[in-house]
Order: structure tokens, then sequence, then C-alpha cells
């Protein structure tokens, strides 16, 4: 990849800040956004804003918008159709919504997983549906050295009353990710669903939900470079089967019955610009397959972060002061995104995040929603952690620049 030139596509990375270029070490909580994202969304607002199911041009763009970005998020995702692929306004509110529907037949003595690596958005919505019906929920621990699941304390939870597990597929504070493919094999062995969070991975790995045969995938646009959509895949019987909380008037087909109110469109316009954003890092021929050129884009991708991933690693060491949360193994880069949770001797979480702000520097602090994460290693009570996330538009002279301020922070 050239990163000057990709760099150039990201309005927010060019501009000054008090004469100062600022850096977004902020990625994990949403991405920045490349121009033709913009301009996808402005089009479609300043010409075709409307709804579906109109007798008119404007209208007919909506229907072919939606269309456009149920099959963009299809090759993203690899789902074997379109129809699997439902829209709704953010990730925590369409799973939310799902776990409502999925709900409907539990009953005391059935039993549900979650995990301590998650973040809320997939555990407080299954824990509030199994309260309601009298279910009961069991929290899986991380293997506090790596920040990954504890895989002989999930196999002891499954039984022949499991009827759910959610799970994350990449730490959004540690950058863990986890064996889900075996989590789900071990699941559907025991007859359970697997509901896997895939925001914070999707980003930084291609998915694949066939290959993973989970029975639902959730995924944010606005953290894959886009706006702010909520995305969940499902398996067709799923979409089918279960039955959606409503409007009666609305049409009971799948996937639009899964999709309350109206959409996002312009939303979704910008969706399809930023799947083919990242198609482009391909560097491949645009005529090629989406999915190919996806394939292709995210190993340039990988390959950078983890380079981002080494250089960070290999700079912490300089600073003893420091802790890290998660993978600091070289030979394990590739089982970690480029996200860094860290704590400081002396100095609270928001000190730090603070000290970096007033130089333009853009990084996160606190617990980030992932609460039993941050419970189980200590830090709940202690302001979290200081989060530093790298998206394949940093470089290695910006965690360079980081380290210097660390410098100046620690007095070293």
């Amino acid at each position: 990849m050239n990163l000057v030139s990709l760099r150039s596509q990201f309005p927010a990375l060019m501009q000054q800040v008090n004469g100062e270029s600022p850096i977004f070490f902020d990625g994990p909580g949403g991405a920045q956004v490349p121009q033709s994202v913009l301009d996808a969304m402005a089009a479609y607002l300043g010409f075709y804003n409307s709804n579906l199911g109109g007798a008119f041009f404007s209208s007919d763009k909506t229907v072919a918008v939606m269309s456009e970005a149920r099959q963009a998020i299809a090759d993203l995702l690899n789902s074997p159709s379109a129809e699997q692929i439902v829209f709704g306004a953010n990730m925590t509110s369409l799973t939310f919504s799902f776990s409502r529907a999925i709900s409907r037949t539990w009953q005391s003595g059935d039993e549900i997983i979650v995990t301590n690596a998650d973040h809320f958005s997939n555990v407080s919505s299954w824990r509030q549906a199994a309260e309601d019906k009298g279910a009961t929920v069991h929290a899986l621990r991380i293997n506090e050295a790596d920040c990954t699941l504890d895989m002989a304390h999930f196999e002891s939870l499954l039984n022949a009353n499991t009827k759910l597990v959610a799970v994350t597929y990449a730490s959004n504070t540690t950058g863990s990710i986890n064996d889900v493919k075996r989590i789900i094999e071990l699941a559907h062995l025991h007859g359970a669903l697997v509901y896997v969070d895939a925001v914070h991975y999707a980003p930084h790995e291609l998915v694949d939900v066939q290959a993973l045969d989970c029975d639902f995938l959730a995924c944010s646009a606005y953290k894959f470079f886009g706006p702010h959509v909520g995305i969940v895949y499902g398996k067709r019987e799923h979409l089918e089967n279960f039955t959606p909380y409503k409007v009666e008037p609305a049409k009971d087909v799948v996937p639009g019955r899964w999709e309350t109110g109206t959409q996002s469109f312009e939303g979704l316009a910008g969706v399809v610009a930023a799947v083919d954003y990242i198609a482009s890092l391909s560097g491949l021929d645009a005529q090629l397959p989406r999915r190919q050129r996806l394939e292709a884009a995210f190993a340039n991708s990988k390959e950078h972060e983890m380079a981002l991933s080494k250089h960070f690693l290999t700079r912490l060491k300089e600073f003893p002061q420091i802790s890290l949360f998660g993978i600091d193994d070289m030979e394990r880069l590739a089982e970690r995104t480029p996200t860094f949770a860290l704590t400081f001797d002396d100095l609270e979480p928001r000190q730090v995040s603070e000290f970096l702000g007033k130089q333009h520097v853009c990084v996160w602090d606190g617990n980030f929603y992932a609460q039993g994460l941050c419970e189980q290693l200590g830090v709940m009570d202690k302001g979290g952690v200081v989060r530093i996330g790298c998206m394949h538009y940093n470089s290695i002279e910006e965690i360079d620049r980081l380290f210097a301020l660390f410098g100046e922070l620690l007095g070293s």
C-alpha cells in the first residue's frame, strides 16, 4: 500500500489543528472516513432523498441504494445471499432487537453464555432477555495473560440446556482475537446458537460467515471507514423462523421484517462506498469480483497493521512504567489487532489521554463498555485503561511521535 496516497483520501488526516497535524489513534471507537464515502452520502441526500416504494425516480434510486448496500455487505462477509443482511441504527440496537426475538422461546432452566471479553452490547442484551424468561446466564472468563477466552471454562459451561452463546471475535479493548470458529463448532454440538460480535474484528480482518458457520454476526460500518449503520448477518432459516417485533403493516419478508422503521439511506450509500474503498486497497482491477479484491485488500492491510503492532510492542519495552493487557508475543501478532490496552504507574488513564489530547493525539480512556473484562483485570475502579488503536492509515512515524510524548509525560 502507498500510505501517502491512501492517507490523502481522508480529509481528517490532511487537516491542521492549531497549526499541527492531528494523530488519530482512536480508530476502535470509530474510524476516520475517506472522501469517497462523504461524496456518496452527500450525493444521495442532495439528489435522491426519498423512501422505498414510490412510483418516481428518487424512490427507485433509494431501492437501488439499499440493494447495492446489501450486496456490498454480502461480499464483505461472504454471505450466501444479500437477503441475509439486515440493517439498523447501530449494532447495539439491532442486537437488543434480535435478543428479544430469539428469546421468545426461552424458559426457566435454559442457559445462555456471554463472555468477559465482550462489549456489553453483546452481554446486557442477552442478560436482560434471559432475566425476562427466567433463563440462567453464565459469563465465560478470559485468560488474563493474553486476554483471550478460557476455552476449558467454555467447554465446562456447555450442556444440553445451552440455547445461545454470545461471543466477540476480537476484543475492542485489548485487540486479542478469539478462536470463534472453535467456539461455534463446540456450541453447535450442543444445539446452541451463536451470535458473533465482529464490530472490532471487521475493520482488520476479512470475515467469512460461511467458513465460520455462525448463526448471526453483527458489525458496524462506522468502524470500517463508513457511516453509523448497524449490520447483522443471519442464517436464512433463523431470519425466516424467528418472529421479530415489528409494526403490523410492514411486510413480513426477509430481510425487511427485521428492519424497524425507515433506514438511513444516505448511510447505506456510504456503506457501499466504504466497502468499495476497502476493496480499492487491493490494487487490483476494479472489474474483478469484489470479494476477490477484498481478500487481497485485507491481506495488504494486515501486513501493514502487523508491522505497526511489532513496532508498537518494541517501543513499549522502553517504558517499564507502562503495562500492557493482551498479546505481546511477537510470534503471535496475527492473533491480535493493532489495539493496545495500557495502564501507567502513578497516572490515571484520563490524565494520559488529556495530556495526549492537548498535543492533538487522539486516544481513548475508560472501559469501552467491556465491563466484564475490566472487572476481571481489576481496572474497572481505576479508570479503566488507555486504549491506543491503530488503523491501516496510521504510520510508524505516528507511533514514534506517541512514544516521544510518553517520554515527556513520564520524564524519561
